[in-house]
């Protein structure tokens, strides 16, 4: 059956409908979505009807997916280590009071790309809403092609060779959290060029993110500076929209075309039980293995202001 493709921005973002999700997909079904993710960044699928089982399915037609850190002697909320636990509950499925888990959600409020702070980075990150909270806690997407492009000149020229050095605590610092630059810089940090080609459709984008902390080779306040300036261009009116959630919504967004951000919500009072799989770049359909394990490896050493122990992850 076609997609059926409705823009949401003019050159960003569309809800999709017209394939069942919930069942395996032919390779022109997968080429129709993907060649939907590349022309518009984001895809909205509204009412997929999915659960864990075909939500790990499906994602695995687009490459490999990272899988949350072990943690011995650690209980697990969800069934599979390819769901990261996006909400707001604990391992028994209440509102977390845990102070570190709280305080680590606050970046997630920032405009960020997903695994930005990873050497490795992310291609599609796919979340599927099983529970929201009846006001807020919708979350945003910046159109960071559009963003590259209509950038003057002597901007283009300025950030073309340049490289941002991420890490996961400097977007907790911003959020919050108290952590010296110390802590962060003892810690392992990856670097990205601030402009890349987006390999699906050709046009030059930016990769910045909450989690983008230096400029390689710029003094730290003037690569600070720029890094907050083009984060601020990026998300614009003219960039940038929201998704309001419903149970069973999915949204499927490209880490190297877009950024995101969640919008806040009643953080003690709602539940907001969101689920996602994360694809790294570069990687094959259905590729099970690659012998690593970099977010076991990120996580076991974490400043203890936002060490939240395992409970936020969900693993078997």
């Amino acid at each position: 059956m076609p997609l059926i493709v409705e823009p949401i921005l003019p050159r960003f973002g569309a809800q999709c409908s017209g394939l069942d999700l919930t069942k395996p997909l032919t390779q022109e079904d997968v080429k129709q979505v993907t060649d939907a993710m590349d022309t518009w960044g984001v895809t909205v699928w509204r009412n997929t009807g999915m659960n864990d089982d075909q939500h790990v399915e499906f994602s695995r037609n687009f490459g490999y997916l990272e899988r949350v850190p072990r943690r011995e002697g650690v209980r697990f909320r969800l069934p599979h280590r390819e769901l990261f636990d996006a909400s707001n509950l604990n391992v028994d499925g209440e509102i977390t009071q845990d102070v570190a888990a709280i305080q680590y959600r606050k970046g997630d409020r920032l405009w960020h790309t997903d695994s930005a702070f990873l050497e490795k980075r992310t291609s599609y990150s796919l979340l599927l809403a099983h529970q929201v909270p009846p006001e807020g806690g919708e979350t945003w997407f910046a159109d960071t092609r559009s963003a590259y492009e209509d950038l003057p000149q002597d901007m283009k020229d300025l950030i073309e060779d340049k490289v941002g050095i991420n890490t996961l605590w400097w977007s907790r610092k911003m959020a919050g959290a108290d952590i010296s630059d110390e802590e962060i810089e003892e810690r392992p940090r990856a670097k990205h060029p601030l402009v890349h080609v987006h390999k699906g459709s050709g046009r030059k984008t930016l990769f910045i993110a909450a989690h983008t902390m230096d400029v390689e080779g710029m003094p730290k306040e003037e690569g600070r500076a720029l890094i907050k300036q083009l984060i601020e261009h990026a998300t614009q009116p003219q960039y940038i929209f929201s998704v309001k959630w419903n149970a069973g919504d999915m949204v499927i967004w490209d880490n190297l075309a877009s950024m995101h951000k969640g919008g806040d919500f009643d953080y003690s009072k709602y539940k907001r039980d969101m689920r996602r799989t994360t694809v790294r770049e570069g990687t094959e359909p259905h590729q099970m293995e690659t012998g690593d394990d970099p977010f076991s490896e990120l996580f076991a050493r974490t400043p203890k202001i936002v060490d939240i122990q395992g409970a936020r992850y969900a693993g078997r």
